[in-house]
C-alpha cells in the first residue's frame, strides 16, 4: 500500500467446536472444552511485520522496504467429541431405551421392533420441577462391544462424561440370555472399555413390566444382583414400563438423588503447548546442497520481502553478521550451490 505504514498483527483465528471437545496431541490430552466460551491456545501466531515507517532513521529518511509477518506455529491436533449428559442409558438392543427417552423428554428418537434401531446417540432434556437432567441414549451394546462388535464401541466414549449410568434391562432378557446375564454382560463390556465406568453411580431398571411373566424376570434379577451376590451387586432394581409410564416417576426421583450425590468433576488442566525449534545455528551439507536451521535465521528469512532488492541486501548483511556465511564456508560451500533456509532456497554467491 502507500507510504508511512507501520504494520500490524493479524486478528486471532478462532475455530469453534462443540462443548465436550477433547483436544489432544499424540495421545496426550491438552484441553477438555466443556464450558461455553472456554478457549484453548492451540498455536501462537507470529508478530506482525513492520512497515516502511518503522525503518525510518536519520540516514534513511524515506525507506521503501518493509517486513512480512512472522510465521505462526504449526501443530497437528486430534479433536474428539464426547457428549455432555447427566445420565447415560445403557442396555442391550430393544431394551426400550429410546422408548424411555421419548417418555420422559421431548426427544423423538427412532423406535422400531428390531435390533440397533438407534444408530447415533440421542439426547433428551428431562424437566423435573426446577431440575433439568440431560439423558443420553447410547446405541445398544452387545457382548464384544468394547472390541468393536455391534455399534456400541464407537459411542462408548460418550458415556465417559455422564455422572450416572442407568442400566435398562429387558424383563425377558436378550435372545438366550437371562436379565441377570444381560446386566453382568453390560458391566463387563464397560469394564473392558474403561474400568472407571463401573465406578460411576448406577441405577438398574427392569423394563416391560406391563407384560405377562415380567415378575419372574424381576425376581431373578433382584436375586442375582442383590447385596450378597458375588460379582456386581446393584442394590434396588427399579421396575418400570417405558410404554405405559408404570414406575417411571419414582425412577426419575431416584435419578435426581443420585445426581445430587455426585461431586463436581475435576477439570483437566490446560497443558502448555510446547514446540521444538532449533535454538542454535545449524548448517549441514545434504545431497541437495546445504541446509541452514535455527529459529532466528528461519524467522528472519520468512519475514523478509524477497522480491525487494533493498530488503534482500539487508537480509544478506544480517545473515553474514549472524555467522551464516562463515558456517557455510566451513562446510565447503561453493559458488552456485543451493542453500535452503526454512521453506526457501537460495543460490550461494560470494
Amino acid at each position: 500500500m502507500g507510504s508511512r505504514k507501520s504494520g500490524r498483527s493479524a486478528e486471532d483465528l478462532l475455530i469453534r467446536v462443540p462443548c465436550g471437545t477433547v483436544v489432544s496431541r499424540e495421545g496426550r490430552v491438552l484441553a477438555d472444552l466443556t464450558e461455553p466460551g472456554q478457549t484453548f491456545l492451540a498455536a501462537k501466531g507470529g508478530r506482525g511485520g513492520r512497515g516502511n515507517e518503522r525503518f525510518k532513521s536519520a540516514t534513511n529518511r524515506a525507506p521503501t522496504y518493509s517486513e512480512k509477518g512472522e510465521p505462526g506455529e504449526e501443530v497437528t491436533l486430534d479433536l474428539e467429541l464426547k457428549l455432555i449428559a447427566d445420565v447415560g442409558l445403557v442396555g442391550y438392543p430393544n431394551a426400550g431405551k429410546s422408548t424411555f427417552l421419548a417418555k420422559v423428554s421431548a426427544a423423538r428418537p427412532k423406535i422400531a421392533p428390531y435390533p440397533f434401531t438407534t444408530l447415533t446417540p440421542n439426547l433428551g432434556d428431562v424437566r423435573l420441577g426446577d431440575e433439568h437432567v440431560i439423558l443420553a441414549d447410547i446405541p445398544g451394546l452387545i457382548e464384544g462391544a468394547h472390541a468393536g462388535v455391534g455399534l456400541g464401541h464407537e459411542f462408548l466414549r460418550h458415556i465417559e462424561r455422564t455422572k450416572v449410568l442407568l442400566f435398562l434391562v429387558d424383563a425377558f432378557g436378550y435372545e438366550d440370555r437371562s436379565p441377570a446375564a444381560v446386566y453382568r454382560s453390560l458391566l463387563e463390556e464397560l469394564r473392558q472399555h474403561s474400568p472407571a465406568l463401573i465406578e460411576k453411580p448406577r441405577l438398574v431398571v427392569m423394563n416391560k413390566m406391563d407384560l405377562p411373566g415380567a415378575e419372574k424376570g424381576l425376581k431373578a434379577l433382584e436375586k442375582a444382583t442383590g447385596a450378597k451376590s458375588p460379582g456386581y451387586p446393584c442394590g434396588k432394581v427399579y421396575a418400570i414400563s417405558a410404554m405405559t409410564g408404570l414406575g417411571v416417576k419414582p425412577l426419575l426421583g431416584a435419578m435426581v438423588k443420585a445426581l445430587a450425590s455426585v461431586p463436581p468433576p475435576e477439570k483437566v488442566p490446560e497443558a502448555p503447548v510446547r514446540y521444538e525449534y532449533h535454538p542454535e545455528l545449524v548448517v549441514e551439507k545434504t545431497a541437495a546442497g546445504f541446509e541452514v536451521r535455527g529459529r532466528r535465521v528461519e524467522r528472519l528469512v520468512e519475514m523478509t520481502n524477497l522480491s525487494h532488492n533493498e530488503a534482500v541486501r539487508k537480509l544478506q548483511a544480517i545473515l553474514k553478521r549472524l555467522g551464516v556465511e562463515d558456517a557455510l564456508e566451513k562446510q565447503g560451500v561453493q559458488e552456485g550451490d543451493t542453500v535452503r533456509i526454512g521453506h526457501h532456497e537460495f543460490e550461494y554467491q560470494r
